[in-house]
């Protein structure tokens, strides 16, 4: 069979893809693998980048002392409304993709990042209002959609058999964005240094990226936006139950790289350098190990790795309450790390499940070779999303969990116990719906009735 053609479309300028399928292996092997790594590196690279001015003002309120006129209630509500902001963005981010291609979306959202890292260096001084601080947090929320934009475009040019590695890996190269800047930050401050150095640091870093993109990446003609799909996905339960679970994972990862320097500062007295010593560490596992979990999930079952996920998050949440109880330093930390390792797991192995239950629901609908992949694309592509501004939405809920729980209690052992039970909850949505045998999925007959050859124990 002849491998179909990636030329750029004639009629259109700029690196344009016609023809894709990456479930022919013999494209595949001939010219898909070398041209999806190619385009998976430099949309890691943007990716990253945007996720490092997403989660800047996590680092910036460390810079931010007495002399700034801030609370700790002003400081978490500030990266809650940031987090909230790059939630929303994911949504019309994730529809970009087919709108502009790929390569020209991830060149127009790095050149974006310029905005809210220019005016955080205009405004970032005492004196500033708390108001004009909160208004210039919320534009540095666009940086975390490009997170729905770089995976809806890497999930496209990757085979469903690869995709766990390749979403993982593209996810984690991205999150590794968050102890980054962490790193930069705590060199900076080592050096007694300002914010603003961190700032200008990264306007060409955001340059480069948009550059490289143009130069190495390409637009996949294939990938349409479907409205149809984006109705059937927003209908479709599992849609939601993934969102949900999501929001276990990385609106944990991301929750807690926000709030982990603060917590060290207000409840257990670092100062800015001694913070910075510390919070990069756990950001910095949980992004490495996200391929791993997504590795894991190709080999295992993303549905079982994602069970047994929650059991060890609740236990090191619990390991938290107790250092918190104790105001033991170094065992919160060591959990805290603990946690993260295992937020970058549930994150890989999670969005693993993603295309695998729409694969799972074509196959139940007796869908098989080329129509059942393509069921399974439109729909996994058209959730992703949503499931991903949803999970996000968890570090909105983290951080507003840690204000609330200091203002009334002086500590984060409030806020701990809350996500305690909220993974229990996680987990036993996980088994009751993904676990138990198809037959036995109450809102999903046609997976009793088809008894297909991929069950959702499989996904």
């Amino acid at each position: 069979m002849t491998a179909p053609s990636t030329a750029p479309a004639p009629s259109r300028g700029g690196r344009w893809i016609e023809h894709w399928d990456p479930e022919d292996e013999a494209f595949w092997n001939a010219t898909g693998e070398k041209v999806a790594r190619r385009n998976l590196v430099f949309s890691v690279l943007s990716e990253h980048i945007g996720f490092s001015i997403w989660t800047m003002w996590s680092v910036l309120v460390l810079f931010m002392g007495p002399e700034y006129g801030l609370t700790p209630a002003d400081k978490f509500l500030l990266t809650s409304m940031v987090t909230l902001v790059g939630s929303v963005v994911r949504v019309p981010y994730t529809f970009a993709v087919a709108i502009f291609g790929g390569r020209n979306w991830t060149i127009i959202s790095a050149g974006l990042l310029l905005v809210p890292t220019a005016a955080a260096f205009a405004v970032m001084k005492p004196g500033t209002s708390f108001d004009t601080f909160l208004l210039v947090g919320l534009l540095a929320g666009i940086g975390g959609g490009n997170f729905a934009s770089s995976m809806t475009n890497i999930n496209a040019f990757f085979p469903l058999r690869k995709k766990g590695w390749a979403l993982g890996l593209n996810a984690g190269g991205g999150n590794i964005g968050v102890p980054v800047i962490q790193l930069a930050a705590l060199a900076i401050i080592g050096a007694s240094g300002g914010p603003r150095v961190l700032l200008c640091i990264y306007i060409p870093l955001i340059v480069i990226a948009a550059i490289l993109a143009a130069l190495f990446m390409d637009n996949l003609a294939t990938v349409k936006n479907d409205t149809g799909a984006a109705k059937d996905a927003a209908k479709d339960a599992h849609t939601w139950i993934m969102s949900f679970l999501y929001i276990g994972t990385f609106g944990s990862f991301i929750g807690y790289a926000f709030a982990f320097g603060q917590v060290l500062q207000v409840q257990f007295g670092r100062t800015p350098l001694q913070a910075a010593y510390l919070t990069f560490i756990g950001p910095l596992l949980g992004s490495l190990i996200r391929p791993v979990g997504g590795w894991l999930a190709d080999r295992y079952g993303g549905a079982k790795i994602t069970l047994w996920n929650y059991v060890g998050m609740a236990a090191a949440t619990g390991g938290l309450v107790v250092a918190s109880m104790q105001k033991s330093l170094p065992l919160f930390v060591s959990v805290f790390v603990v946690l993260f390792v295992l937020t970058g797991l549930g994150n890989g192995s999670t969005y693993k499940m993603i295309p695998g239950i729409f694969q799972a629901k074509a196959l139940a609908k007796g869908l098989t070779g080329e129509e059942a992949a393509s069921y399974g694309r439109r729909l996994s592509g058209a959730s992703m999303g949503l499931i991903g501004a949803v999970g996000a939405l968890g570090g909105v809920g983290i951080n507003l969990a840690f204000r609330q729980s200091y203002l009334s209690y002086g500590s984060g052992t409030g806020a701990f116990v809350a996500f305690l039970a909220f993974y229990g909850l996680c987990f036993v949505v996980t088994w009751a719906v993904y676990l138990r045998r198809p037959a036995e999925v109450a809102h999903d007959t046609a997976v009793a009735e088809a008894k297909p050859q991929l069950s959702y124990a499989e996904v």
